[in-house]
């Protein structure tokens, strides 16, 4: 009789012990109304998860949160992609944008007036004419290319470029534990070699306030192309990391965050 009691006991604990940790769960994942939606979208050799640190900090702050599956084929695809997702946000929407991804934030706003801001994280910033490939052999310092993989020759006669694995930490996510950076080599999603050399169209940035990111340790797009684009693109507020690599969002989510949420709150002012 004693352990039934006890088993009882322990079992009504342990049920309300979960039942107030999903309560605790469900009320920090709920989204703010009257915060602006913020939509990320990943680059090249990566994929939605790389965004999951900043999206963590995000949610938990109240901000209503999209991580895109960015299709990687083509600019102007890869942002008809991102616009529909914005066409169908209800409420106004930051963009952010990593490495190439940058571009396609560049390209997807269409004049929607949802759209308040664009943060470049590690990311292109394409003007009108410009090219991914262009953007980052203009400045010593990018070391991608003798780090890909041999081209994955695709049906349609395009190819699909990926980061050897046993390169790819080394080359990428330098600033990242080496378990991590195993898995996202293994993860990582290739990008056509036709979108880093298609030319973007009218630049979102030179309408739209804009905020940047990088680390001064980026071997992929170099650190003066990157302060290039900060600069031409009038950047309310530039960020260094000091030795962070290309994902700077993965090393250090918090920075990455915190920028965020200042467009965030900077537009809602605006």
């Amino acid at each position: 009789m004693i352990m039934l009691t006890i088993k009882s006991l322990l079992a009504v604990t342990i049920t309300a012990a979960l039942a107030l940790t999903s309560v605790q769960n469900a009320t920090a994942a709920q989204p703010d109304a009257a915060k602006p939606t913020i939509v990320l979208v990943h680059g090249a050799f990566a994929e939605s998860s790389s965004w999951n640190g900043v999206a963590a900090q995000l949610l938990n702050q109240g901000y209503p949160v999209v991580a895109a599956a960015n299709p990687l084929r083509g600019v102007k695809q890869d942002a008809d992609y991102v616009a529909d997702i914005v066409e169908q946000t209800a409420g106004p929407v930051i963009l952010v944008g990593h490495s190439y991804g940058g571009a396609v934030i560049t390209n997807a706003v269409h004049n929607n007036p949802k759209v308040k801001g664009l943060v470049y994280v590690a990311a292109f910033a394409p003007d009108k004419g410009e090219t991914a490939i262009e953007l980052s052999g203009r400045y010593p310092g990018g070391t991608l290319g003798p780090t890909l993989a041999a081209p994955v020759q695709l049906d349609d006669g395009n190819k699909d470029l990926y980061i050897q694995q046993d390169k790819f930490g080394q080359q990428f996510a330098a600033d990242v534990p080496a378990a991590d950076s195993a898995l996202m080599a293994a993860t990582q999603r290739p990008i056509s070699e036709a979108a880093l050399k298609e030319a973007s169209g009218d630049p979102a940035w030179k309408t739209l306030p804009s905020w940047f990111i990088y680390g001064s340790a980026d071997k992929n797009i170099p650190e003066a192309a990157l302060k290039f684009m900060a600069e031409r693109a009038g950047s309310k507020k530039t960020v260094t990391v000091p030795g962070a690599s290309h994902v700077v969002m993965t090393s250090n989510p918090g920075k990455v965050a915190e920028l965020i949420v200042e467009a965030a709150q900077a537009s809602s002012k605006g």
